[in-house]
């Protein structure tokens, strides 16, 4: 299991946890499978932060690695849906009153 304790809301994780969560081909992603420059990219952050909450995604269960140079990331909303609800990950990821969805979603 990881070691993450969310002590105040981490608006860097919630980014990239978001935007691995919405993923579509539209946005570029193979079969929505993402590097972390990429995804570095469409959040905005510097991409060794985006790597460091890739890692705490993966720790947490909800994001599959695949490949080594480079890695393509891919959120797992199969894990994601059955993570407990008290964890502070899924809490973060729920959270979504903040959450501007013109971001991930056409209309």
């Amino acid at each position: 299991m990881y070691d993450y304790q969310l002590e105040t809301e981490d608006k860097e994780l919630k980014a990239v946890g978001l935007e691995l969560m919405f993923m579509t081909p539209e946005k570029g992603a193979v079969d929505n499978w993402v590097t972390a420059v990429e995804l570095a990219k469409m959040v905005d952050l510097p991409v060794d932060v985006v790597k460091k909450k890739l890692v705490i995604l993966k720790d947490a269960g909800i994001v599959s690695v695949k490949g080594i140079n480079p890695k393509f990331w891919k959120f797992d909303n199969y894990s994601f849906q059955r993570m407990d609800e008290d964890d502070d990950v899924y809490k973060l990821l729920c959270s979504f009153d903040d959450v501007d969805f013109d971001r991930y979603f056409s209309y």
